[in-house]
């Protein structure tokens, strides 16, 4: 599976016969990929971190669900998808709201009002605070879906990059408090995102 954060390209998409007959086996590789790229914090808010596989992916399943070939069309999903990968320097992430309870899911969501002001990643001492994507939440309104990106400097890299230094997800919100430490696998496939562009 590819780990790297290059965007993906027309030369990268699949047709949509093609894509049927392999989708299966697509589908498993990402799961297995996904394992170290996926990060609950608590029992309500998971955060995928994304890189080229995991847009692929997604742009794969979106021009196979809405039947997608036109060209125009596939490379305004190239575009619309490859801004959710990190630049260099950054990790970048969809974090999930995932409520079970269907009758409290707007309630509920409400509570987590200011998230956006409540999440960083913890690299030893030093602290980054996750950049929200602006227009997903409002008064009285907050989307289940955001995107975040942590944009970490160089010290915070050489140090996420050493096993033996503590690192953890953390979401000190009112209504929600906890954290996830960063270790093993998940660091590094983290840590291949961040490695210094060449």
């Amino acid at each position: 599976m590819e780990t790297s954060i290059r965007p993906v390209t027309l030369d990268d998409i699949v047709g949509l016969d093609r894509y049927e007959a392999i989708r299966d086996s697509v589908r498993q590789q990402i799961i297995a990929h996904k394992r170290a790229r996926r990060v609950p914090v608590g029992p309500e808010i998971t955060f995928v971190f994304e890189n080229h596989a995991t847009v692929y992916f997604q742009i794969q399943e979106m021009l196979h669900a809405e039947r997608i070939s036109d060209l125009d069309a596939v490379r305004e999903e190239l575009a619309v998808y490859n801004a959710l990968l990190p630049k260099p320097g950054e990790l970048s992430a969809t974090m999930l709201i995932e409520i079970t309870e269907q009758t409290r899911i707007a309630e509920r969501l409400l509570s987590f009002l200011g998230i956006d002001e409540a999440v960083r990643l913890e690299i030893g001492p030093d602290y980054v605070a996750a950049e929200f994507e602006a227009g997903r939440s409002k008064e009285d309104k907050l989307s289940a879906v955001q995107y975040v990106r942590f944009a970490i400097p160089g010290a915070a890299r050489r140090a996420f990059a050493d096993p033996a230094v503590p690192a953890r997800l953390v979401v000190d919100h009112p209504r929600y408090q906890f954290a996830t430490a960063l270790a093993g696998a998940v660091r590094d496939s983290l840590n291949a995102d961040l490695r210094e562009p060449s």
